[in-house]
């Protein structure tokens, strides 16, 4: 499994989502930035996690995730996500190089 390089830190983080206030994109084909790990971690209940070999290419890997883990997405990589129990709840933290200039964007932004 893909983990996160030790020179980056925790930039910015989504609240926690649900069945009933999950943006649609997470259960769509997406991706994370350039140079952007995201941390899915899931809090309640269990999600699927489908990493893809490109945009509209094959499924790769299925990762099921479990109340108190997680799995990395790493930078520009395709995804979706799936609710495998009514009661899911998970939020994903993103993590940059830490003199990188989205990190520094978000932490003056949190500062304004």
């Amino acid at each position: 499994m893909t983990s996160i390089p030790q020179d980056y830190i925790n930039y910015k983080s989504t609240p926690q989502f649900t069945k009933t206030n999950i943006p649609k994109m997470f259960l769509h084909l997406h991706n994370t930035k350039a140079g952007v790990y995201g941390s899915i971690c899931v809090t309640k209940g269990r999600l699927k996690f489908f990493g893809f070999t490109e945009r509209r290419g094959e499924v790769e890997q299925e990762i099921i995730i479990a109340a108190n883990q997680s799995a990395i997405s790493p930078p520009e990589y395709w995804h979706k996500v799936e609710f495998l129990t009514d009661d899911t709840e998970f939020h994903v933290d993103f993590y940059a190089q830490k003199e990188s200039d989205i990190v520094k964007q978000n932490l003056s932004e949190r500062n304004d």
